[in-house]
């Protein structure tokens, strides 16, 4: 069974950056797909990112221009950069990778 963790929420102030880290309990995100998700209350979840084996990636609308996602295979890690802080950021953060998934970290961002 894979754990993965989410960590580096935390509140932020509008026009700020946070970086949140996704790691894998055992070697899985070199040879996977790894998604960034997201849901904020009363809302579905919603798409962010994702970075592809060969590092390839894809954002969701509302993160383009503004996150980016980047991996450490040495470190089983995959890292969500998130720059210029909306409040409508504001949400819980997820991580995915195949039929995993971690437990969120919450973000959220003051005007």
């Amino acid at each position: 069974q894979v754990q993965l963790v989410e960590s580096g929420g935390g509140l932020a102030q509008a026009g700020g950056s946070l970086r949140l880290s996704c790691a894998a309990s055992r070697s899985l995100f070199s040879s996977s797909t790894v998604r960034w998700y997201r849901q904020a209350p009363g809302k579905q979840r919603e798409f962010v990112a994702r970075i592809g084996p060969g590092g390839s990636t894809a954002y969701g609308d509302s993160a383009k221009g503004r996150f980016v996602i980047s991996r450490d295979n040495g470190k089983n890690t995959v890292y969500l950069t998130m720059n210029t802080l909306k409040p409508e950021d504001t949400a819980v953060y997820y991580c995915n990778s195949q039929d995993f998934w971690g437990q969120g970290t919450q973000v959220t961002v003051s005007s």
